[in-house]
């Protein structure tokens, strides 16, 4: 390997993918090595039946960025679908984002003055000033009515445990809307590339080697990577042999079923189950990403558990404990001479998709 490549990239996701596509405009080499068996990190879709099934779970770009947009349309056309999704409480049935079609179900009113006078009312029987947890962070934020129905179980099998014990800083927002608008994000650009993300990582990675089912260990062990500059998108604390620890995340497992008899499951794509006693926390009909008419319908079901050494991470815990520790591991990063760290992994943060472009287009920028 000595002299053949200019940059060892750890991780086919979209860093990596990005800087892959910038280093070989400019002329660099580069050699993607990748552990599980395809590309595309996360945003790999799987094609069953002709229908581009989200492997890891539900993907939708959404950015204000012009730049951003602009930059991923290279790669992609993108359909016009808008995140609109529907939570199941018991037998009850509610739009998200909060929202006058929330409330109108809910307490059979009309107006934003109505919804408005019931939210403020339920917010000062507790009169949480200083909330000290996620569960009174929540009633501050949007009362009892709002947070027991759509907030507390849901959030209570994302995270494993009692919103009582879990910090306020999870959600120093909610999203409330006082008009009749489902939509969940605000972003100027939104949509589902047509034919799915894989394409899109292929596109980056066109002309670029790649070996799958390559881990880096392995990798560094049977051959001579001196020559070369890497780019790490995996666990920050992995590269360090966990010396300080692990940093904490949740994982989530799928359990993704082929219904050839049914072509309508669910009528929308997202539908979050905010019911304690219901064990997954969604279920995702990926044909409705793409608007599909295809024969029978795939459907997944997301469970929501702790992660360990050996398992898929997914969210970083970012409370102060994983955040001090991080920044241990950071503090070797930045001396660990010829190695790029970036990514969710890498650098120990959730990343919406457009964000990760971003990063790595600015570590671009810094590189080149």
């Amino acid at each position: 390997m000595n002299g053949k490549y200019d940059y060892l990239i750890v991780g086919s996701g979209l860093f990596g993918s990005v800087f892959a596509f910038e280093a070989k405009k400019r002329g660099k080499r580069c050699l993607v090595i990748e552990k599980r068996n395809h590309i595309g990190g996360n945003i790999y879709c799987e094609n069953i039946n002709g229908i581009n099934v989200h492997k890891y779970g539900a993907h939708i770009f959404h950015t204000s960025n012009r730049e951003i947009w602009n930059y991923i349309n290279q790669f992609a056309d993108f359909n016009n679908y808008i995140n609109s999704p529907v939570a199941v409480y018991k037998d009850e049935l509610y739009n998200l984002p909060f929202n006058m079609n929330t409330f109108s179900k809910m307490w059979g009113i009309k107006t934003p003055s109505e919804a408005r006078e019931i939210i403020e009312k339920q917010k000062a029987q507790y009169n949480i000033e200083n909330p000290q947890n996620l569960e009174e962070q929540a009633l501050s934020l949007v009362g009892r009515d709002v947070y027991e129905k759509l907030v507390k179980g849901y959030t209570e099998k994302q995270w494993g445990r009692s919103c009582a014990e879990l910090p306020a800083f999870i959600i120093r927002r909610l999203p409330v809307r006082y008009t009749y608008d489902n939509n969940y994000f605000n972003d100027r650009y939104q949509g589902i590339p047509i034919g799915g993300y894989t394409k899109i990582i292929e596109k980056m990675l066109s002309g670029t080697d790649v070996l799958l089912e390559t881990a880096f260990e392995d990798f560094k062990k049977e051959n001579d990577i001196s020559g070369m500059k890497i780019v790490y998108t995996g666990n920050i604390d992995e590269y360090f042999g966990y010396c300080y620890g692990a940093l904490q995340y949740r994982t989530v497992r799928f359990e993704t079923e082929f219904l050839p008899d049914t072509d309508n499951y669910q009528g929308c794509a997202v539908v979050n189950y905010t019911d304690r006693e219901v064990p997954y926390t969604r279920i995702i009909e990926h044909k409705h990403f793409e608007f599909g008419t295809q024969k029978g319908t795939v459907i997944s079901r997301e469970y929501s558990s702790e992660w360990s050494v050996g398992i898929e991470p997914y969210y970083p815990i970012n409370n102060d404990e994983n955040n001090a520790l991080y920044l241990k591991y950071k503090a070797l990063a930045d001396k660990e001479g010829g190695v790029i760290f970036g990514g969710r992994l890498g650098r120990y943060q959730y990343y919406d998709m457009d964000k990760v472009i971003a990063a790595a287009l600015e570590t671009v920028r810094e590189e080149f």
